[in-house]
């Protein structure tokens, strides 16, 4: 992957970010239950960490150029956000119990990306 698109995806990870929890705290406070709620508010926190996260590998692409572990870690951070952001928006919503079984692999994806991320820097020194 390279900076443009990283940067991109972060940008749009970041809007949409911003709009579901908008959408969370004022479309959905009357609707969800406390904790379902509190669920869909982790989302939205994740996503936000793990975008800021894929805006500066999208950075460090650019200044230190693509490598092998920054791509795994631009594509494991974007996994993350889809799977373990995405499986807690729906579960809050439906209430379909079993997506909460998928949220863990999401999980997996944030620690290899942070692994990916820490051994990008290691060898950038």
């Amino acid at each position: 992957m390279n900076a443009n698109l990283t940067i991109q995806m972060a940008a749009i990870s970041g809007f949409l970010a911003v709009a579901f929890g908008a959408f969370g705290a004022h479309g959905l406070k009357d609707k969800l239950s406390s904790d379902m709620l509190a669920v869909y508010r982790t989302a939205v926190e994740y996503q936000f960490y793990h975008t800021m996260a894929l805006l500066l590998v999208g950075i460090l692409i650019q200044q230190a150029g693509k490598t092998t572990a920054l791509t795994i870690s631009a594509n494991a951070f974007i996994f993350g956000i889809a799977v373990f952001s995405g499986s807690l928006y729906i579960l809050s919503i439906s209430g379909v119990r079993w997506l909460g079984a998928i949220t863990p692999i999401g999980g997996v994806a944030f620690l290899i990306g942070w692994l990916a991320l820490a051994y990008a820097s290691y060898r950038m020194s």
